[in-house]
């Protein structure tokens, strides 16, 4: 007996089925000489890469001082699902990258959103939740009211509304994830480079003032 291995001829017709050779690579696609994509730098390809998972873990720390926060309990439920966009509450500054400051904002709530904020690790955002913190809503005219967060702390997104719904929540967090991946979402960055510019301001309504300049 021939040990001798044959091997099969392919069908007449072209090669087996499953076996089909693809395209030429750009083929029908071509760009020009000047509109070929570019390899971006390794620098460049890093922090995309990291602004990236960035985006997609956003940890976040809440500060309620009104009615405001009572919309950020349904997007932990079935429905909204927050946890599916890489979206988590913590407990604590240290463990977070994201302030979310919702409801008015009185004097003496600063020192402690000041505080909190001071002992996020960076990169950290904040968003401004409602219109009583970003204009002071329907306390505007108080004297125990903060009309202007963002004299006294960068605010990297706003989400207006009284109160606004879960589904305007889930697009200002989409809306932040968007500016991250850009690297447009640099507000704490802003904060150290003018860092005594803000502690000045801080220091105009907060009297009682016994903080570090810093709090590393």
């Amino acid at each position: 007996m021939d040990d001798k291995i044959v091997k099969p001829e392919p069908p007449l017709g072209g090669p087996p089925q499953g076996s089909r050779p693809h395209a030429p690579v750009g083929d029908g696609c071509f760009l020009g000489e000047e509109m070929k994509p570019q390899a971006p730098s390794y620098k460049e390809a890093l922090a995309r890469i990291k602004n990236w998972f960035r985006a997609n873990s956003l940890w976040v720390m809440a500060y309620g001082t009104g009615c405001g926060a009572i919309e950020l309990r349904p997007l932990a439920t079935a429905r909204f699902d927050m946890e599916r966009l890489g979206i988590a509450m913590r407990p604590t500054p240290r463990q977070s990258n994201v302030l979310i400051v919702s409801g008015y904002l009185a004097v003496k709530s600063l020192k402690r959103v000041i505080r909190s904020y001071e002992q996020m690790p960076s990169p950290k955002w904040i968003v401004a939740l409602g219109s009583c913190t970003i204009n002071g809503g329907m306390y505007w005219d108080s004297y125990n009211t903060i009309n202007r967060l963002d004299l006294y702390l960068p605010v990297d997104v706003y989400i207006n509304g009284c109160m606004p719904r879960p589904e305007a929540l889930v697009a200002g967090f989409q809306e932040l994830m968007r500016r991250i991946k850009k690297g447009e979402a640099d507000g704490w960055r802003h904060y150290m480079e003018n860092l005594d510019w803000y502690k000045e301001n801080q220091k105009k309504i907060i009297t009682d003032w016994d903080l570090p300049e810093y709090n590393w």
